[in-house]
């Protein structure tokens, strides 16, 4: 490809991310204005006085609660299940025993339900097993329909590790527990990072589960608990701007920090032998 042909394509990706990032910046400035400049003002143009005090108001009214609820239920339910899909996918792809092709098959399976096919049944086993309104039934939840997704990323990772090192292990007097933790884990770094951000991704954004399962206000998430300032502020706004930019930047500073092991995670899944 010449110069003109790299020329062109980066006029290109540079739109495309042109593209990605204004509604971004577009939502940030939409929180820094009062009604007045949002509707009278130009939709596109700078805050001419920011209000800043908008970010204020919506911690004021509780938004630092349903923050708080949306970062350690992500979190817990991302550890949770890349923890036990990593030992799961381990012991597929790397440990010889009778079922493990039945295993896999049965986890797979998990693809193919839509995923809020089983909303009602698991509302009456929750209910029945006194979880309702408690946030375990979101985590369990969360962890159970990531882990096929999560299965099939590190599947393709784990089967192009070299035996050697595992039988090196071994020879040195290594347990299977500790070949684990101590070598598989570290090795499967960048294919953990791809898993974080689609674990985290979809923890962070659903909506229905825990509006179904939730109803105190002090278990809420962030994608429940918006409704609530919407409400409060059906004429600010700019109020309702400001939780929306709350909502997303989490994604995006994490999105940034796996980037580059995201990249690496996606070529050494890609790749066999």
């Amino acid at each position: 490809m010449g110069r003109i042909g790299y020329f062109i394509l980066y006029v290109c990706l540079g739109l495309v991310a042109v593209f990605q990032v204004f509604p971004i910046i577009w939502l940030f400035m939409f929180s820094l204005k009062n009604n007045q400049e949002i509707f009278a003002g130009n939709p596109f143009g700078l805050p001419t006085d920011p209000k800043w005090g908008n970010y204020l108001k919506v911690f004021e009214g509780g938004i630092g609660t349903y923050f708080w609820n949306s970062i350690w239920i992500t979190a817990a339910a991302t550890i949770l299940t890349i923890l036990i899909a990593s030992m799961a996918t381990f012991a597929i792809t790397r440990m010889k025993w009778k079922y493990s092709n039945l295993v896999l098959g049965i986890i797979m399976v998990g693809l193919m339900i839509p995923i809020h096919s089983a909303l009602i049944p698991l509302y009456n086993m929750f209910l029945n097993v006194n979880l309702i309104d408690n946030p375990l039934s979101i985590v369990l939840t969360y962890t159970t329909y990531n882990l096929p997704i999560t299965v099939m990323i590190l599947l393709g990772f784990y089967t192009t590790i070299p035996r050697e090192i595992e039988e090196a292990a071994i020879i040195d007097g290594s347990s299977i527990h500790r070949l684990f933790f101590r070598i598989i884990l570290p090795i499967s770094a960048p294919i953990m990072s791809t898993t974080v951000i689609i674990n985290m991704i979809y923890n962070w954004n659903e909506f229905v589960f825990v509006n179904t399962f939730i109803s105190s206000d002090k278990y809420k998430t962030l994608t429940v608990g918006i409704q609530n300032f919407i409400g409060q502020y059906m004429t600010d706004w700019g109020a309702i701007g400001a939780t929306l930019v709350i909502s997303v930047l989490p994604i995006i500073i994490a999105f940034f920090f796996f980037s580059n092991k995201i990249m690496e995670g996606i070529s050494a899944s890609a790749v066999k032998g």
